[in-house]
């Protein structure tokens, strides 16, 4: 099986769009590779920064699979090699740190020793994802989103450990404009146990990245046999065998530590709350204003005494 969209360029590896139209057919195909070329695809799909910017040997171990894998999968793609299949997604990288405006100070910051160097490495990579999150994502798709949301009968937004703090602000923010909305786990009990009660006309924000919660899977799988539309904010099409959410927000979280680099998903999560109140009727304000009297009221705020 030739899947000749690198043929289709030609030896023009800068074409734009050939970065997208790879993506693109290698979702379309994934299905039909052996479980090797398979296991590529996938690394590719979830990890594409990291695809244009390490070596064939690095991808390897990464990915788990053989260079001669690798190299196989770029002639099934129609690439002459893995470089040219790799040259693309390298493009894009260099492309998107390069259009970070005034990155001199970034640059300056690697004079302070090994730690400036961490911090100008650090610096360009939560820039790059929060870009590359964002260019991913579509108008239509966050405007659906939205939509889902307000009409919904009940919100659900669940996560486990690292993610719960995105959830936990998606949630804050978001009960001002939306009637029902809901946080599970709240508090010690489980995701499920709080979404008993979902089905039709209910809407689960779920988000979770590699390695994926067990917990926030099962949750929207058992919402999902519900009824319940799925939303998923994660880093990859492909989360769980034989489960596919109703919508999924793609987000980067390359990192320079260990870690998922959580910058990309919180500013598409900020987009989606800008278009929540963009959004909402007219009691959205009065509900805005009914908060804050309230915290007012409760002398939420931490205010300086007056001298005398």
């Amino acid at each position: 099986m030739i899947l000749s969209i690198g043929q289709e360029t030609g030896t023009n590896r800068m074409d734009p769009t050939l970065r997208t139209r790879t993506i693109s057919r290698l979702k379309e195909v994934t299905p039909a590779l052996s479980p090797r070329l398979k296991t590529v695809a996938k690394y590719i799909l979830d990890n594409p920064a990291e695809f244009g910017l390490d070596s064939i040997r690095e991808t390897a171990r990464k990915s788990g699979v053989s260079t001669f894998t690798l190299v196989r999968m770029a002639h099934q793609m129609g690439f002459a090699g893995y470089d040219d299949m790799r040259e693309p997604f390298r493009h894009a990288l260099v492309s998107s740190t390069e259009d970070v405006d005034g990155r001199e100070w970034v640059d300056a910051l690697r004079e302070n020793g090994p730690t400036g160097v961490t911090h100008a490495t650090a610096t360009l990579n939560s820039l790059a994802v929060v870009q590359r999150s964002l260019q991913r994502q579509s108008t239509e798709k966050l405007e659906r989103v939205a939509e889902l949301l307000l009409q919904a009968r009940t919100v659900y937004v669940t996560a486990m450990r690292a993610s719960y703090g995105l959830a936990f602000h998606f949630h804050y923010i978001a009960k001002m404009a939306l009637k029902s909305i809901q946080l599970a786990p709240s508090h010690v009990g489980s995701a499920i146990d709080e979404l008993s009660d979902a089905g039709p006309g209910d809407v689960v924000l779920a988000v979770t990245f590699t390695p994926y919660s067990r917990e926030t899977i099962e949750a929207a799988m058992f919402a999902k046999s519900r009824g319940a539309t799925v939303v998923f904010v994660t880093d990859s099409e492909v989360v769980a065998p034989h489960f596919k959410p109703d919508i999924s927000l793609l987000v980067s979280t390359n990192s320079t530590h260990h870690f998922a680099c959580n910058s990309g998903a919180m500013a598409v999560l900020e987009i989606l709350l800008a278009m929540i109140f963009q959004g909402g009727d007219q009691t959205t304000e009065t509900r805005i204003k009914k908060y804050e009297d309230l915290r007012v009221d409760h002398n939420a705020y931490w205010v300086a005494q007056k001298k005398h």
